[in-house]
């Protein structure tokens, strides 16, 4: 990585971590030790996308997922949380981007529509990733634990729409992720299987008392075991490179051999209650 694309890709990673702060070519200029002159020129022609937009569509990204699974948040809180001067400076600019008002989109979003502008993004994140060869694997034993289940089965740019149905589910049954633990399931590569035949479970631990009668809720075990692990910091746009590495370069050194169970993620914190870049989440993948 040449010295300049360093620098950028500091200041990309600031950006990440600052979204929630005031954030100007001044001070990106300085954190990339670059003349602001030429430093969104640079930014520019590195990534595809002004400094600018890219704060902008990470910021409405947070908002978005805020607006249709934090409804206890009003939208003027959401609009100030991202820096907005105000809920009408933000709609206008919500609306701009998504074609829809974010009360509209709280009450019937259009992920589909809504994945499209992040499609730059997601390319920009995986090319930039590319820096990372390697990645720590452990050992660990995962507990055998009965879990509640939404069968996501459709196209994965629909996925928004079964996390949607299946927090509403938890919490109408009270069922927080900071008491009961939120893991996937992974049957499917997102980037190979595209069509409705994406398979995806979302589950969550439960107790004795949990209400399971909702048609779109399944019990399931969640099979304990031996697993190779790697605790993945970072945006769901790149997790697939953990994934990969267990089954591509570390798989055929370690002489370990695969469970007939497909890859588990267990949430250990969630976006939007953190950023993107400091989500952090535990990829297993079963051995014998």
């Amino acid at each position: 990585m040449t010295n300049c694309k360093a620098r950028l890709e500091k200041v990309r990673e600031y950006i990440e971590l600052n979204l929630d702060e005031q954030i100007n070519l001044d001070t990106l200029s300085k954190v990339a030790h670059l003349s602001k002159h030429h430093f969104h020129r640079l930014f520019s022609a590195e990534y595809g996308i002004t400094v600018a937009s890219y704060v902008r569509l990470l910021r409405l990204k947070k908002a978005a997922y805020q607006i249709a699974y934090r409804d206890d948040l009003s939208i003027t809180t959401i609009a100030l949380d991202c820096n907005y001067e105000s809920s009408e400076a933000f709609s206008r600019a919500f609306r701009k981007v998504f074609e829809q008002s974010p009360s509209a989109f709280r009450t019937e979003p259009n992920w589909a529509a809504w994945q499209s502008h992040f499609d730059g993004i997601f390319k920009l994140r995986n090319e930039a990733f590319l820096k990372y060869s390697d990645f720590s694997v452990e050992y660990a034993e995962l507990p055998t634990l009965d879990v509640a289940v939404f069968e996501h089965r459709d196209s994965p740019v629909n996925l928004q729409y079964s996390v949607g149905k299946f927090i509403e589910w938890r919490k109408a049954n009270k069922i927080p992720p900071n008491r009961f633990r939120t893991f996937n399931l992974i049957y499917d590569d997102p980037e190979e299987v595209l069509d409705t035949s994406f398979r995806f479970d979302l589950c969550c631990q439960i107790d004795k008392s949990t209400d399971i009668s909702d048609p779109n809720i399944s019990l399931k075990t969640l099979q304990g075991g031996r697993c190779a692990k790697i605790r993945f910091v970072g945006s769901d746009d790149v997790i697939g490179w953990a994934v990969r590495y267990l089954y591509t370069k570390w798989l055929p050194q370690s002489g370990e051999k695969l469970r007939d169970v497909p890859v588990l993620f267990e949430r250990v914190t969630l976006f939007p209650d953190v950023t993107e870049h400091e989500m952090v989440t535990d990829v297993y993948l079963p051995i014998v």
